[in-house]
């Protein structure tokens, strides 16, 4: 599937879209869009207590969940989605923050689902942050970010991101959040290799990295002062310390990569854990023309832009 997005519509989705108010002004519905992401640069810098740290440049774009929000009695979720789990992320997400604030209000959440599951994308990592980000509207709970960072640290390492989102550098175990320049001109094609999709897949390959993998950080450091002095980052920089554990993990990816780079892709990047694989541009052009050709091979590809933090 096709799926290209302007600018304007972009930022008209970014913001909180408040749908219904009463009288008192308490705010009785709201809509959020929950953004995919990629990672730029992923490095291990180590592991300490079964944690790894990280250091990445972090990138939402703008293939999006859709969640509703409306005031209840309870928390209930209602998804078009049937493989989601009932122990998922954001019932937890409103669970946590419902237990932290000892809060008695409910809300009735509809989750339309998007952003594939199970690739590399962060999409149930958005939905939490979502989640803690309307619940704080809806139920006047008026928590500064850095706090529901710090609750959204306890759901996983890529929910804090997504409390900011845009670009942004992430390090530690995910909790430190550091907002960057935005990126500009630039188009994604995501390909979506027809794979099983493995529950529990990114603890398996962080569980495949040892101190070979680890680097130092370089690699960001270099590609933070090309953002900073307005310049795009050198393909050469972007590296993620998973593409050789998932090419092994995912038997036939390498073909996928293959497909891509035949397709016209310059080069081809690895999103998260994958088995995502995505390319660039710096025009919508060529973006579109890459996946048509994919389209026209019957895979399922998407042409997406940067989803502005904020």
């Amino acid at each position: 599937m096709l799926r290209s997005r302007s600018s304007r519509q972009t930022r008209r989705k970014h913001a909180l879209r408040m749908t219904s108010v009463v009288s008192s002004h308490r705010i009785m519905k709201l809509t959020l869009y929950a953004p995919a992401k990629i990672n730029l640069v992923l490095e291990v810098l180590g592991k300490r207590n079964d944690y790894h740290r990280v250091s990445s440049i972090v990138q939402s774009i703008d293939l999006c969940d859709v969640l509703d929000f409306q005031l209840h009695e309870a928390v209930c979720l209602e998804c078009d989605a049937p493989s989601l789990e009932r122990d998922n992320l954001v019932t937890r997400a409103a669970a946590l923050l419902r237990e932290s604030m000892k809060c008695r209000l409910g809300a009735r959440i509809e989750l339309r689902k998007r952003i594939p599951w199970g690739v590399g994308l962060g999409g149930g990592s958005s939905d939490a942050a979502a989640t803690l980000l309307a619940l704080n509207e809806l139920w006047r709970l008026e928590l500064p970010l850095s706090e529901l960072v710090h609750i959204a640290s306890k759901l996983g390492s890529d929910v804090p991101f997504f409390i900011h989102k845009g670009t942004a550098l992430v390090e530690g175990v995910g909790e430190k959040v550091t907002p960057l320049p935005s990126l500009s001109s630039t188009w994604f094609v995501l390909l979506m290799p027809p794979l099983p999709r493995i529950p529990g897949k990114t603890k398996e390959m962080y569980n495949r990295l040892d101190t070979t993998y680890f680097t130092e950080g370089q690699f960001v450091q270099a590609a933070l002062s090309s953002l900073r002095q307005g310049k795009a980052i050198a393909p050469g920089l972007m590296f993620n310390v998973f593409d050789k554990v998932a090419f092994e993990f995912f038997p036939g990816l390498n073909e996928y990569r293959k497909t891509l780079e035949q397709a016209g892709a310059p080069r081809v990047y690895l999103a998260g854990s994958g088995p995502c694989l995505f390319t660039f541009f710096s025009e919508e052009k060529q973006a579109k023309v890459i996946s048509l050709n994919l389209i026209g091979q019957g895979l399922e590809c998407y042409v997406t832009s940067p989803f502005p933090g904020g």
